[in-house]
């Protein structure tokens, strides 16, 4: 987004930064909230999008902002305008959607809300920068093609300075390739912490997957830093 109209995008890019990858989460109970993001932070891994397609998701989300405040909490498929205040007021410190709404994306500016709109195609990339947006969700990032095909996409946008977070199919096997395209920020997944384990409980999973896609992502950057 515009860093003139939403400060914080720099400092929630070092904080995608340095957790490398962003768990999406979806709960179909919101007291597990908490347990997730202990079992998250456990494993190294501090953002989260929490996505709101379950009646449970704003409360979960709320829950988790409240309990854990230093954790960087996201809200993902935010569908509608209205969602973006609702988002903001349960304490969403950013949004992301599937795709680009541009009546969601005003929403977002004018709520000040960090918000990274979901494009695939050069047409979609360019319609997110007409409208002022600088941080984009790449989707659905495997069923497009591997890491190769999101940098021919992206590579005549590269002078702009964009960022991308490639989310969609991604998994551990694959989420190093695109982790260390230039441009990507941090990737992200479903596979730390898919939404049957999380409905049955395991933490212990949930931690060691977290860990080991954050010391994955610490392995990438440090074989792509010069």
């Amino acid at each position: 987004m515009n860093a003139g109209i939403v400060p914080e995008m720099d400092s929630l890019m070092a904080s995608f930064a340095a957790s490398g990858v962003v768990a999406v989460i979806t709960l179909d109970d919101a007291g597990h909230a908490e347990r997730t993001a202990e079992a998250l932070l456990a494993g190294g891994i501090g953002v989260v999008e929490l996505t709101l397609r379950t009646p449970a998701g704003m409360e979960a989300l709320r829950r988790m902002s409240r309990a854990f405040p230093r954790m960087v909490v996201g809200a993902g498929t935010v569908l509608r305008p209205e969602q973006v205040v609702e988002a903001r007021d349960a304490g969403a410190r950013f949004g992301v959607a599937p795709g680009f709404n541009p009546r969601v994306v005003k929403a977002a500016r004018e709520e000040g809300l960090p918000f990274a709109p979901g494009v695939f195609s050069p047409s979609e990339i360019e319609a997110a920068v007409e409208a002022g947006c600088r941080v984009l969700k790449y989707f659905p990032a495997s069923t497009g093609g591997d890491a190769a095909h999101f940098q021919t996409v992206t590579v005549p946008y590269a002078h702009l300075g964009l960022r991308y977070i490639p989310l969609g199919g991604i998994s551990m096997a694959t989420a190093g390739g695109f982790l260390a395209q230039p441009g990507v920020v941090a990737v992200g997944g479903s596979w730390i912490a898919p939404r049957a384990v999380l409905a049955s409980g395991d933490w212990v999973r949930v931690e060691a997957n977290a860990r080991a896609a954050h010391e994955m992502s610490l392995a990438t950057r440090k074989a792509r830093t010069p």
